[in-house]
């Protein structure tokens, strides 16, 4: 799709204040998880190539030069789009770093400690090195620049991102997937009740508990992002890329994640007791009721 560049400024700009904002909501814990740290790590790289792309625009008249080279619109729509694969090829590294936290935490009550902030810094790092060199020299990424003069230029070609929802439509197969097990297991065993069945009944109920509860708290906070996605995916309106990766997407990520991990892992006997350890979230309050008698029963 073809957008304006102060179109592109603005949104970008929106965008910065958007991160800030959220990353200053989540201050107490932003450091305790990778997708914290990466967080901020966006929020600097964001702010830094936004004011960028600013001074390029004001000074588009050629006036602006850089290691002897005259910067114009045509390298603010060059790195425009370059920032944009950038972000579609951090998308699914950045899920599955955070899932596979996720899982270490919720089924090894992995504490959060001064070592883990480090390893996440360094695996930030190391994830924005090798997204950079993937699109510079892995990917078929071809830039789209108009054959015209800078003075003439004022749109800029921009690519869609579908990552977001390949992301969100794996999780919700996952997360439907592991809630209809849960139901049919819980029917199977009202039918047939036998004595040898007693503790996977116990088990089961437990399973199909959490699993209620986390739908329960996950749409309560994210039901309308969510119905926002689903029309996304029927309709036919595409993400610009630059705009794909942004604290907000991560918090939800964030949140998707834990849902789907806690019931994949299902610690009903630690949640019940208290014990079990979920990672930081800002927006869900992980808090789960058990009956006294199923308590008994985990």
């Amino acid at each position: 799709m073809n957008i304006s560049i102060p179109s592109i400024l603005l949104g970008l700009g929106w965008k910065c204040l958007l991160n800030w904002a959220l990353v200053f909501l989540q201050r107490n814990h932003i450091c305790r998880s990778f997708l914290g740290v990466f967080s901020v790590s966006l929020a600097v790289v964001e702010t830094v190539l936004t004011l960028i792309f600013t001074t390029i625009h004001i000074h588009s008249d050629g006036h602006l030069l850089l290691l002897g080279l005259q910067l114009t619109r045509y390298h603010t729509c060059l790195l425009v789009q370059i920032l944009g694969q950038v972000y579609s090829a951090l998308q699914w590294p950045v899920a599955v770093v955070a899932s596979l936290e996720h899982f270490c935490t919720i089924s090894l009550r992995a504490a959060a400690s001064r070592a883990k902030w480090v390893i996440c810094l360094l695996v930030t790092i190391l994830l924005w090195y090798l997204a950079a060199l993937y699109v510079f020299l892995l990917s078929d990424f071809i830039p789209v620049l108009e054959d015209m003069s800078h003075h003439q230029m004022h749109q800029c070609w921009v690519f869609h991102t579908t990552e977001i929802l390949q992301i969100v439509t794996l999780l919700s197969l996952t997360l439907g997937c592991v809630a209809l097990h849960a139901v049919c297991s819980t029917r199977l065993l009202k039918n047939h009740p036998l004595k040898d069945q007693i503790k996977d009944q116990s088990r089961t109920h437990s399973r199909g508990s959490v699993v209620c509860q986390v739908l329960h708290i996950f749409l309560n906070t994210w039901a309308l992002l969510l119905i926002f996605l689903a029309v996304l995916v029927l309709l036919p309106v595409g993400i610009p890329s630059y705009l794909g990766l942004n604290v907000a997407w991560l918090c939800f990520l964030n949140s998707f994640l834990i849902a789907v991990v806690l019931c994949v892992v299902c610690p009903a006997s630690q949640l019940a007791q208290g014990l079990a350890a979920v990672p930081p979230d800002s927006f869900c309050e992980w808090r789960f009721k058990f009956s006294l008698a199923a308590e008994e029963r985990t």
